[in-house]
């Protein structure tokens, strides 16, 4: 397997099977100097691509790491997974575990998912995040 090979890997903290991660070789959850958070988010949010809906949600779960932006993680009944093909990509990050992934055709890789988060991060678990997430302004 060859290791994730865009530049968003690295903002998502994570790294493929064969390199490392930005945090280097010192990672782990509860490291100096790095937090994660995960709260309940209210906020529309939803994913286009290419013109076609690939998800919309008020329930995202917000995350948020050390360095990194804003994540919404979204609830698999709010993503529309028919359209989704699993992808044979995987990453490890020592602070949430070990993500899959998932592509739409033109792009590969777009989405991705922890099925078995660390503990301390366990709400996330099979929520559906997308490299692109856009917020809605509802009227």
């Amino acid at each position: 397997m060859t290791p994730h090979s865009t530049d968003s890997a690295s903002d998502t903290g994570e790294t493929g099977s064969t390199s490392q991660d930005e945090h280097g070789s010192q990672g782990g959850h509860g490291h100096k100097g790095h937090r994660i958070t995960v709260e309940q988010g209210t906020a529309h949010v939803r994913v286009v691509r290419d013109g076609r809906l690939l998800a919309e949600s008020r329930q995202p779960l917000l995350l948020h790491e050390t360095g990194l932006p804003v994540r919404y993680y979204l609830p698999p009944e709010d993503v529309r997974t028919e359209l989704l093909t699993a992808s044979d990509t995987t990453t490890h990050c020592p602070f949430k575990g070990d993500a899959s992934y998932w592509s739409v055709p033109g792009k590969a890789d777009l989405v991705w998912a922890y099925p078995e988060p660390i503990s301390q991060v366990a709400a996330i678990k099979d929520h559906f995040c997308f490299y692109d997430t856009e917020l809605v302004e509802d009227e």
